[in-house]
Order: structure tokens, then C-alpha cells, then sequence
């Protein structure tokens, strides 16, 4: 890879995605366009670390804006295509399944355009494993995932096949990376990561859905980051699962060991399960031990550590 491009970089994946690849002397092209689903400082934040880097450049672009891909395609040959650029979550899915739509969806496939009118042969998309609801655990990626149960699982179902459809006619290799759960510092403010040690941090009740039992998981971001990098070499066409690979921890262990860093007592307020959130998901890596030569290096305290003093530094 000399030069690639990464969407969605001011994003909690994507920015440190792009950090890696720089690290590695990559010429890394970003895009984001900046919305307000959460707090557009700690966007900003994530893009200030990597914005100085002489081999980095900005642009504010949606995906859904089809004239202005096909601008940065005319200016940029790319040897990789990140597309990490998505609506996330389950539960705003519920709320607002147009806007899922039209990005996670339609901007796949106007990236996918964008690759075969100017022959950039490699495609990275970033799925989840919100679509292995109701499948026997730990989730293989040979499971049949045909009945999503949000708007945001369905939408990327979407834009995986979509990825097919364009390997199979144009010869695109793909590589879809189905994360699991993904926490560490500057992480997404809507993830329960993040709400609960802000919770707990500021001696706030912590909103928990459900009995606390459910379990997840959970995956170190810069563990994610360096599987994504590794899915960029050719493959044909694969779904590879990016996940902690053991067995799963629930809220309630997550929350002991944020009480254990902060030495602070969480205060839960319990409510009603909500449907569309799944109660348990585990990954099988077996295919990405195979395939990437990736496991998770960052074990599940240790991250919750790096968390939590992160976020005692805002307080």
C-alpha cells in the first residue's frame, strides 16, 4: 500500500486506522463528513492526533455525495479503499432507519462505484456482528446472518452484499471485518463503554438496559485497528470476524472492573431489555488467525484500565 483511502477517519475506528497506517508510512487520504449524531469535539480530538502527519490528508466529504467521490477519485489513484464510514448503533437505527439507509447502504455502493469506473482493486467494510442475532455462538462467519433485527444490522448486511455483487462482476477484492463490540479511549459516546465510566466518573446513576447480564465481546480498538490493516491484502472475497475470541464479559463485570479503576461505587438504575439489542455475542477467529494471522492482544482489564484513565483525565 502506498497510498489509501479511509472514510469516516474522524470516527473512533477509523482515526486510529489511520494512525497505523501512517505509522507505517502509508499515504492515508481521509474523509468525514463532521456530522452531529454525537459530540463533534471528540472528533475533532481523534483528528487532531494524526493531522499533522506529513502523509495525511483531510477532506470533508460525505459518502453519500456522489459528485464529490467522484472529485477525490479523479485527484487520488488509491490501492485501498477503508470504507469505515457508517450510522452506528442499534437504537438509533429504531429511530432514524432512513438515515442508515442512505449511508451505510448507498454510500457503500457509491464508494463501489467510485473503485470500478477508476480500477482500485481493493475494498476494506467495516460490518458488525449485530447480524449473528439468533445464531449459535461463538459466530462463525459461515453462518447464515439473513434476519437482521435492526435497521443498522440490515443496512450493512447491505452493503456486504453489495461488495460481492462488485467483486463477482469487476473483480473488486473484499475483505469485511465484522467487529465486535469495540471500546478503548476517545470511543464512541453513545457505546455503553463510555456512558458507564462517565457515569460512574461524575457519580451519576448508569443507565442499564435489561439486568446487566447481557455480555459482549469486547474488543480493544487498536486490536481492530491492526486486523482492518491486515484484511487490506488480497483475498477474493471474505467475512472476517475481529472479536476478543474468549468468553464473553458481561455489564455487571464490566462495571466491577470501572469501579476497581476509578475506586469509585456505580450507582445502576435498571430499565427494560430493549428488543433489538442482542444478549450475547461471541466471535469464532479462527479465520482470522487463518487468513490475517490475528488474535487479540489486549486482554479485557487491561482495556478497561486504559479506559478509564483516559476518561479520569476529563474530570
Amino acid at each position: 500500500m502506498k497510498k489509501v483511502l479511509v472514510t469516516g477517519v474522524a470516527g473512533f475506528i477509523a482515526s486510529k486506522t489511520a494512525e497505523f497506517l501512517l505509522q507505517d508510512g502509508v499515504e492515508v487520504v481521509g474523509i468525514d463528513n463532521m456530522n452531529d449524531y454525537y459530540d463533534v469535539n471528540l472528533k475533532n480530538l481523534r483528528l487532531k492526533s494524526i493531522s499533522t502527519h506529513p502523509k495525511f490528508k483531510f477532506q470533508k466529504i460525505d459518502i453519500e455525495d456522489k459528485e464529490a467521490l467522484k472529485k477525490l477519485f479523479e485527484e487520488h489513484q488509491f490501492d485501498v479503499v477503508f470504507n469505515l464510514a457508517a450510522r452506528a448503533g442499534v437504537r438509533y437505527s429504531m429511530e432514524n432507519p432512513d438515515i442508515y439507509m442512505s449511508t451505510n447502504a448507498q454510500g457503500t455502493l457509491n464508494l463501489l462505484e467510485c473503485m470500478r469506473a477508476k480500477s482500485v482493486k481493493k475494498f476494506v467494510l467495516a460490518s458488525t456482528s449485530s447480524l449473528y442475532a439468533g445464531q449459535p455462538m461463538p459466530f462463525k462467519e459461515e453462518l447464515p446472518v439473513n434476519t437482521p433485527i435492526s435497521p443498522y444490522a440490515a443496512t450493512k448486511k447491505a452493503a456486504e452484499v453489495m461488495s460481492y455483487t462488485y467483486h463477482y462482476l469487476y473483480q473488486i477484492d473484499v475483505s469485511v471485518v465484522r467487529y465486535f463490540t469495540v471500546y478503548g479511549p476517545a470511543g464512541r459516546p453513545d457505546m455503553s463503554p463510555f456512558i458507564f465510566a462517565d457515569k460512574i466518573l461524575k457519580g451519576e446513576e448508569l443507565p442499564v438496559f435489561g439486568d446487566g447480564t447481557q455480555a459482549r465481546d469486547f474488543t480493544y480498538v487498536d486490536d481492530i485497528a491492526r486486523g482492518t490493516i491486515l484484511a487490506a491484502k488480497p483475498l477474493g472475497y471474505e467475512i472476517i470476524n475481529l472479536g476478543g475470541g474468549n468468553n464473553p464479559y458481561t455489564l455487571l463485570q464490566m462495571i466491577a472492573l470501572m469501579e476497581k479503576y476509578s475506586g469509585k461505587k456505580a450507582r445502576l438504575k435498571l430499565s427494560a431489555k430493549v428488543a433489538a439489542d442482542m444478549d450475547v455475542t461471541w466471535a469464532d477467529i479462527t479465520k482470522a488467525k487463518t487468513l490475517l494471522g490475528w488474535e487479540a492482544k489486549v486482554g479485557f482489564e487491561e482495556g478497561i484500565k486504559k479506559l478509564v484513565e483516559w476518561q479520569s483525565r476529563s474530570f
